[in-house]
């Protein structure tokens, strides 16, 4: 295929994702903080607030996906590099993590803990290495540029 005829990424699009994207990241984070709070103290307040961030992560988590699902497996599949569709796959993970944590949220009091603990920060920890990829990604491309 010429390179001309690659199809070029929307930059509409390419602005909404880098608006929306880190949001759902901040709100994993602050329920990470939550739930360890939560198994420290047994304050049930950090816990409902932790199902909640949870909660509010994944629903702004769906427009970035959404993006990025069709950025890098539809319209840009064959310009899409590797590291992007690694990101995509540990973002995916991350979230499926995020949505069994909800779950576990669901149960009664003390319940939740270690599980809720160990999704959140399986869930932060996808997410960090998927950013950390991706920046390094771009890192080396300016370098090459």
């Amino acid at each position: 295929m010429h390179p001309s005829a690659v199809p070029r990424r929307s930059v509409v699009a390419n602005a909404i994702y880098g608006l929306l994207n880190p949001i759902p990241y901040g709100f994993f984070v602050a329920a990470l903080v939550f739930d360890i709070l939560y198994a420290r103290t047994d304050v049930v307040l950090w816990g409902k607030g932790a199902a909640w961030l949870i909660a509010i992560g994944l629903v702004i988590a769906i427009v970035p996906r959404l993006i990025n699902l069709v950025q890098v497996w539809i319209t840009s599949r064959l310009a899409a590099r590797r590291v992007e569709k690694v990101d995509f796959w540990l973002n995916l993970v991350a979230i499926v993590a995020a949505i069994v944590n909800a779950f576990v949220h669901s149960r009664d009091a003390y319940a939740i803990v270690p599980a809720s603990v160990w999704l959140s920060a399986c869930t932060v920890l996808l997410l960090s290495i998927g950013q950390v990829l991706m920046a390094v990604e771009w890192t080396l491309a300016g370098e090459r540029a």
